[in-house]
């Protein structure tokens, strides 16, 4: 099949693509509630406990068992990556990259069935799940290519201008040590394996600690780097508590970095743990959004409602990408209003293995409820409601088959500027609203957060350059009925925030993105 699966390609895939993932699902099914142990050491590894989890769309399906690190897991993974650390340092780097490249071969050989478990484990609908398995697919094949191109990052300098001396210099880029990754729930495989990848490829080991909620895409991604011959010890997965594993990886002594995807509180105290002991070590942190959109008079509303639909509540607004809030011009607000609305109609809520549905659950008891507090919180803080707003799932569906998932309505309300919402990120299907006089009030108004991940735009051609001269984000859209503010994919869109969305400034998938897995050494030898 030749049919390149991108997030902005997939809104018409060929039949096929549909045979291969219901094909891919009736497989990942018949396996389900099998026992999944923690990756350490190049083998499996038993933990003293196992939860069971259960799909965010039907709790009655049983996805597996699944092992709880704890703090002494944490300890053996964090010395098996030390003690392959150097050997996997001084693997050549055409090597490094065979093997990286060979990760993403067989994550292909397996992305409808990787797919499909995301499917499950997510809830994410066929089309986000096969997004995330083939961009983390990408991923491994970019970082290899990427670091490759760079030669390693080590460069020849001009000799000192000494006479009758021979003084050669060079700028070497080194890896740092044992790398620990934390990903996020919500795309558990592409925001594990993308960072994985970039350290490993750069010399670096990785000891991985996947989300509470999702803890059988870490594993999956554990067995294709296990089939893919990398050598024991240079990557491990555990899976368990924020407060009890993650904690111990973070103040190990054996940790050299850490990359971060969550929240802005968690992520600000990583940073702070990081730069504390006897050195700073890196963090890279990405750590949310509050994205806005902004569409003038002249923008082409149909192409507008088509982008800010999908963004706001593709993936029941998990993301970190997703616009949350939307400028509109005054003299066009009803008019988009009315295409919006009518688009929001027909989103189909419901179980995410069934093509028909777009939208499936939020991922957990906890967002069902927030879903819950946030839309009260509009109603009466003066928010007029446009659509949604409604639980449909577990405690209040009047569908039978949604009354064992945390399924919503999406919800689009306008509200006034003083209402508190419009600083917080919420991370369920909510878009809140405000008509705008002028563009500079457009302008200000999206700029008024500590976060500044991505942005959409709607307007004409000559607007677009205003409009990237003065936003504040690090990822921009503009005019993209595909996502207003999401769907960045390696190769084509770099991926990281400014201001309080990142610790950086540099983004996943760019070209500065490896070399914060490395650091600098100058070396001069004189004949």
């Amino acid at each position: 099949m030749s049919f390149r699966l991108t997030y902005a390609t997939m809104y018409n895939p060929p039949e096929a693509m549909h045979e291969r993932f219901e094909a891919a699902m009736t497989r990942v099914e018949a396996k389900a509630g099998a026992r999944h142990p923690l990756f350490i050491d190049g083998a499996d590894c038993d933990a003293a406990h196992y939860v069971e989890r259960h799909a965010p769309f039907d709790h009655a399906l049983r996805l597996g068992s699944f092992a709880l690190a704890d703090a002494s897991d944490a300890h053996a993974a964090m010395s098996a990556a030390r003690a392959a650390y150097p050997a996997w340092r001084a693997t050549p780097v055409a090597e490094r990259a065979r093997l990286i490249r060979r990760v993403g071969e067989i994550m292909e050989e397996r992305v409808y069935d990787i797919a499909a478990a995301l499917t499950l484990e997510v809830g994410k609908n066929r089309m986000e799940a096969l997004g995330e398995a083939q961009e983390t697919v990408d991923f491994f094949r970019h970082y290899a290519d990427d670091f490759e191109s760079h030669a390693g990052y080590t460069n020849v300098l001009p000799d000192d201008p000494m006479d009758g001396v021979a003084s050669h210099n060079a700028s070497v880029m080194r890896p740092y040590g044992v790398w620990v990754v934390i990903a996020p729930f919500n795309f558990p495989l592409a925001l594990a394996g993308g960072p994985a990848a970039a350290a490993l490829v750069t010399g670096n080991t990785v000891v991985l600690k996947g989300a509470s909620d999702t803890p059988w895409a870490g594993r999956l991604l554990a067995d294709c780097i296990r089939d893919a011959g990398l050598p024991p010890g240079v990557f491990n997965y555990l899976s368990g508590a924020g407060r009890e594993v993650g904690e111990a990886l973070v103040r190990h002594p054996h940790t050299a970095g850490i990359t971060f995807t969550g929240s802005v509180p968690v992520g600000r105290q990583l940073m702070q743990q990081m730069t504390g002991g006897d050195y700073p070590r890196p963090c890279i942190a990405e750590m949310g959004g509050k994205n806005p959109c902004i569409v003038t008079e002249h923008a082409d509303l149909n192409r507008a409602a088509s982008g800010i639909v999908r963004s706001a509540f593709g993936m029941g607004g998990q993301k970190c990408s997703a616009l949350s809030r939307l400028y509109v011009h005054e003299q066009v607000a009803d008019a988009l209003i009315e295409r919006m609305r009518a688009q929001i109609d027909a989103i189909r809520v419901g179980d995410p293995r069934r093509r028909e549905h777009w939208l499936g659950p939020v991922v957990n008891a906890a967002a069902y409820a927030n879903y819950r507090q946030y839309a009260d919180a509009l109603r009466s803080g003066g928010a007029r409601l446009i659509s949604g707003g409604a639980q449909l799932g577990e405690g209040h569906a009047a569908e039978p088959a949604l009354a064992q998932g945390y399924y919503v309505e999406p919800l689009l309300a306008e509200a006034p500027l003083s209402h508190p919402l419009w600083q917080q990120e919420m991370f369920v299907p909510i878009l809140m609203l405000h008509r705008y006089q002028d563009r500079e009030e457009a302008m200000r108004l999206a700029n008024d957060s500590p976060m500044g991940l991505t942005a959409g735009f709607f307007g004409s051609e000559d607007e677009v350059p205003w409009f990237h001269d003065h936003i504040e984000a690090g990822v921009t859209y503009a005019n993209r009925p595909q996502g207003a503010t999401t769907g960045a994919w390696p190769g084509y869109q770099p991926f990281g925030g400014w201001k309080g969305s990142g610790s950086t400034g540099k983004a996943i998938a760019s070209f500065y993105y490896l070399a914060q897995y490395l650091r600098e050494q100058s070396r001069t030898v004189v004949e």
